[in-house]
């Protein structure tokens, strides 16, 4: 099938890598000629494991990249996979959505035969059929009979996103008529995974309300955490006896410094938004979105408590990125901790295998050093902010600091020494 994905962003460019890899033709469409470029030259914009050897195999090929939006009027199916950030009321801003539907829409004046507009960005609920359906209508002139619409959302773990789009829990396909449902599920006929067929109110929500749950589980084991900490109790054993539970499961229960990236805290602002805009008082909701926003917080009170004040002390930063196996510092935990460090007089210095160029942008006056013995020599204080695994290994690089007071946002430590934020 030929497929145009509108935006080369994260999800994107995975999910037009992905599907060219399983065989269709693939036009990826991005307002950014830079972007586009390295594309066709197949070199990935982001790092994502996987992602380079599949741009190496299809691009060129059946893969390729522009600016311009052509290619709508041959596709079988346009995806949009463009960005709903967050608005200063917390809600999503749907205004590249709104641009993709009526340049899609533009194109599809020259289309022959019936073609299929599916929407794989994550949206409120009714976006695509209140929203993106009459968008794309008007600006084509024609009816529901010609194009189809659909919510195909994504569940794709940055890092191992790759992974993820090939061997999916599920594919949810919210469509508007039968018919194009079926074409979006032929899109996946080459990927094992149950197919669930909703209507696309239904395939919105499932998004919104999946990454509202896990959100949910991290800040409630933080809470947790917190709790145990006061009580000298390992949380991490506690969790490891609660996640034996079938009902509840392992996964998302490591207490640390919250959750970040691209995805959790703008999409459970923005269904607490809906909410709120309903009448509906979201208590949970905020409740987590609170917890998350004071967490990362607790590591630099339990370095005071230590360290005493912090004014013109060297403090030490591992881990920029918001996880790792990703250069993404979207809403990254330990953007928080280096501004409350640095209003409270500290000297930051700072290692990311990946992510310093991009926190540079943030925080440019910072030092950000080569290796993490570099970052920890002469430190008066640690603080550990991303399970990068290169960091478990770290052990003499400790006995740089002036101070080793080792603190850690998430547990990957070997050290001894060390102390948790929960633990």
């Amino acid at each position: 099938m030929k497929i145009t994905i509108v935006g080369g962003g994260y999800v994107g460019l995975v999910s037009g890598a992905c599907f060219a890899k399983t065989g269709h033709d693939v036009t990826i469409v991005d307002v950014d000629s830079s972007k586009v470029g390295m594309i066709n030259s197949k070199k990935p914009p982001i790092y994502e494991k996987g992602l380079e050897e599949i741009l190496n195999e299809t691009a060129g090929k059946n893969l390729c990249a522009s600016t311009g939006y052509d290619s709508v009027a041959d596709s079988d199916v346009s995806m949009i996979c463009v960005g709903t950030p967050q608005g200063e009321d917390g809600s999503a801003n749907l205004a590249y959505i709104k641009q993709a539907a009526s340049s899609i829409g533009k194109e599809l004046k020259k289309s022959l035969g019936y073609r299929v507009v599916a929407v794989k960005s994550t949206v409120p609920p009714g976006t695509t059929e209140n929203f993106v359906r009459p968008e794309v209508l008007r600006a084509s002139g024609k009816s529901v009979d010609d194009i189809g619409f659909a919510m195909n959302p994504e569940f794709l773990r940055e890092g191992i996103a790759v992974f993820d789009f090939m061997n999916p829990d599920r594919i949810v396909v919210g469509s508007d008529t039968e018919k194009a449902g079926e074409i979006i599920e032929k899109l996946y006929s080459c990927i094992n995974g149950d197919v669930i067929h909703t209507k696309t109110t239904a395939a919105e929500m499932i998004k919104y309300t999946s990454n509202a749950f896990l959100a949910t589980k991290i800040s409630f084991s933080n809470e947790i955490g917190n709790i145990c900490k006061a009580l000298g109790v390992d949380v991490y054993e506690v969790m490891k006896g609660v996640g034996m539970d079938h009902r509840i499961s392992p996964y998302f229960l490591n207490a640390g410094a919250g959750f970040g990236g691209s995805c959790f805290p703008k999409d459970v602002s923005a269904i607490a938004s809906i909410a709120e805009g309903m009448g509906l008082d979201p208590v949970l909701l905020k409740s987590v979105l609170k917890i998350n926003d004071a967490q990362p917080l607790r590591i630099v009170e339990i370095l005071e408590n230590r360290a005493g004040s912090l004014k013109n002390k060297k403090i030490t930063v591992l881990g920029l990125a918001f996880k790792d196996n990703t250069d993404d510092i979207r809403d990254s935990r330990s953007t928080p901790v280096i501004g409350a460090l640095l209003s409270r007089g500290a000297h930051v210095s700072a290692y990311d295998p990946m992510a310093s160029g991009s926190m540079k942008k943030i925080y440019p006056e910072i030092e950000y050093c080569n290796s993490p013995s570099d970052a920890l020599r002469d430190s008066d204080g640690c603080l550990v902010m991303t399970e990068w695994p290169e960091f478990s290994e770290l052990d003499k690089e400790f006995s740089l600091m002036k101070s080793q007071i080792v603190i850690e946002g998430r547990r990957i430590l070997s050290v001894e020494d060390r102390e948790g934020i929960c633990w």
